[in-house]
């Protein structure tokens, strides 16, 4: 049974809609993560998800149940499901008692407040700052003691919100080990947000790509804004910026339009020798990461491009930054959004 399933899920603001959602289905105990711009509807999904804002139509399923959020018996259900804010907010009193608190709600007292509490600080690294003012934290360690403070309500689900955005690199890696770890050894789901393709793969056991409030099939930073010109059948020739040409699929008509390229079916080659061949685009080798599936590679080719290579298909490349390349785009990759 899936641990969320959606259905023609929506959600408005007056006419602008800001999520629009035909299905989802999210399984338990997996770390996925919802990725796309800013406007994309990732933290508006995640606020409806932790029930924390209603949709304007459409039905969520919560372990089989369906959610009524003007029912007082989905209480029950928001016990089970935290959320972690960008920037969270600390009460201004020890850090300690900012973890009772939600114990206090929940009618935990006595020797087992102080043992959650002090676990919960364990998993974040945390311990030694029990007795500490929390407003006084920096950034980072007001993000990890408001994980703490998620993890001390022993939560089926924990979503997090951007969750290393306002994080310092040390802090950054601490936090990403974190949630592999309570997923890992508390078995609890986790769901964030992300921008960053690296991060969200390197995490997640699923990325769900979001655009314009869609779930989308490829990542958001393969999108962009083209003229495009129809040439017979479901040829188009499309225009991105001032001169680049890329030849696509439709169906489309002429004009402005969304496109998108398949990360997957883009193959980089060492050198600029191919550049005159359709789809054959000269390019600088900008960025390197390394990814859960491979190395995730960045190159500038009059556009910012980001593709995986398979780490034995890297290796033999040898490739390094810096490198003229040569990426080869497929028609079939290039499509209407």
């Amino acid at each position: 049974m899936p641990l969320f399933a959606a259905s023609e899920l929506t959600k408005a603001y007056g006419r602008r809609i800001v999520l629009s959602l035909r299905d989802l289905v999210i399984e338990s105990e997996k770390i996925y993560a919802l990725q796309g711009p800013n406007g994309s509807g990732k933290t508006t999904l995640l606020e409806i998800l932790g029930l924390l804002i209603p949709p304007t139509a459409g039905k969520l399923l919560y372990r089989g149940k369906k959610i009524d959020f003007a029912n007082r018996e989905s209480t029950a259900v928001r016990r089970e499901i935290v959320m972690v804010h960008q920037n969270p907010v600390l009460f201004t009193t020890s850090v300690k008692k900012n973890l009772e608190f939600g114990l206090k709600i929940r009618g935990v007292t006595g020797a087992a407040t102080q043992k959650a509490v002090e676990e919960a600080l364990d998993l974040v690294g945390m311990h030694g700052f029990l007795h500490a003012e929390a407003h006084k934290l920096s950034g980072g360690e007001t993000q990890r003691v408001a994980i703490a403070r998620a993890l001390v309500c022993s939560p089926k689900v924990i979503l997090f919100d951007e969750p290393t955005s306002s994080v310092d690199v040390e802090n950054r890696m601490i936090i990403e080990g974190i949630i592999l770890d309570i997923n890992a050894e508390k078995r609890i789901s986790v769901i964030f947000t992300s921008h960053d393709s690296t991060q969200a793969s390197r995490l997640s056991d699923d990325v769900i790509p979001l655009f314009e409030g869609r779930k989308i099939s490829s990542p958001y930073e393969n999108i962009f804004t083209a003229s495009a010109f129809p040439e017979g059948g479901r040829k188009i020739r499309f225009l991105i910026g001032k001169g680049l040409e890329l030849l696509g699929e439709g169906p489309a008509e002429a004009g402005e339009v969304k496109i998108s390229i398949d990360p997957s079916k883009i193959k980089l080659h060492k050198g600029n020798g191919h550049g005159a061949e359709v789809n054959h685009l000269p390019g600088i080798l900008f960025q390197l990461t390394d990814d859960r599936d491979g190395v995730r590679a960045t190159v500038d080719a009059g556009m910012p491009l980001n593709f995986l290579i398979p780490r034995e298909t890297f290796k033999d490349a040898s490739l390094t930054i810096g490198d003229p390349v040569t990426v080869t785009i497929p028609v079939d990759a290039v499509s209407v959004f």
